[in-house]
């Protein structure tokens, strides 16, 4: 029988299978996605990254636990970044370029400690920011839609696990987003300090998210009064986003745990 193999890493648990090695023709991609992210019948995690590796740098592509694409995860780009930098030995100051199919993502090694490393990643310019009412799950609710590389919606004010539960998961399939949408809450404590909860398009509740938390820190600074240099944290912990004239830079860790062989092809 075919193995394939898969790479576990997480950040903040928010968490990834990495496939080095492309399926073989007539395996289905979204299939094979849904069965190895799977908690229970699976390895489980939030993704699976399709990796094509070039020394130091790679191409990636991503796949929600539910088989849906997206069009790239800070926190998994960390993860490919990670698995790359201990794979090569590299030491603080090495970059990982990392193509999406949301441009390339430059990540700089800063802190290597084990199978933990930290970046300070670049994830672009966010576009399309800007306020709009929706009503969703019986009221109206003032957001700020944005992309960050991917669709993105935050709900900024008090936040709960039951507001998001009622407000996420509809969020996330309002038909204002026609691609769907990645949603959080977020709440400003302080003009350096922005706490939220994450439903994850394609995913669900998540721990923690890279382009969340950027797009939180994005709402926060445009409409919350959030100073440009600032921690967003989530369940998983805290990560801190600068948002400078070259764009937004994302600073965090990712660890690599597991090295695992997948013994079922799943065939379309």
């Amino acid at each position: 029988m075919r193995h394939a193999r898969l790479i576990k890493a997480h950040a903040y648990g928010n968490d990834f299978l990495i496939a080095p090695e492309p399926l073989q023709a007539g395996d289905d991609e979204a299939a094979f996605a849904r069965a190895v992210c799977h908690r229970h019948h699976g390895v489980g995690a939030d993704g699976l990254m399709f990796v094509q590796r070039r020394g130091a740098a790679a191409r990636m592509r991503l796949f929600n636990a539910d088989g849906s694409r997206s069009e790239v995860s800070g926190n998994g780009v960390r993860c490919v970044a990670a698995w790359i930098a201990l794979d090569e030995g590299a030491s603080p100051g090495a970059e990982v370029v990392v193509e999406t199919d949301a441009g390339p993502k430059v990540s700089v090694l800063t802190v290597a400690s084990g199978a933990r490393l930290t970046f300070r990643a670049s994830m672009g310019e966010p576009t399309e920011i800007r306020q709009v009412e929706l009503t969703v799950a019986g009221e109206a609710v003032n957001t700020v839609v944005l992309r960050v590389g991917n669709p993105q919606c935050v709900v900024m004010g008090a936040i709960s696990e039951e507001r998001l539960d009622r407000l996420g998961s509809a969020l996330a399939l309002h038909s204002y987003f026609p691609e769907g949408t990645n949603v959080e809450l977020a709440d400003v404590e302080a003009p350096d300090r922005v706490r939220i909860l994450i439903w994850e398009r394609g995913v669900g509740p998540t721990s923690s998210s890279g382009t969340g938390t950027c797009a939180a820190a994005v709402a926060a600074i445009r409409y919350g009064g959030a100073n440009r240099n600032l921690s967003v944290s989530a369940p998983g912990g805290t990560q801190q986003v600068e948002w400078t004239d070259a764009g937004l830079f994302l600073t965090g860790w990712a660890e690599v745990i597991a090295d695992i062989e997948w013994p079922h092809p799943v065939r379309s």
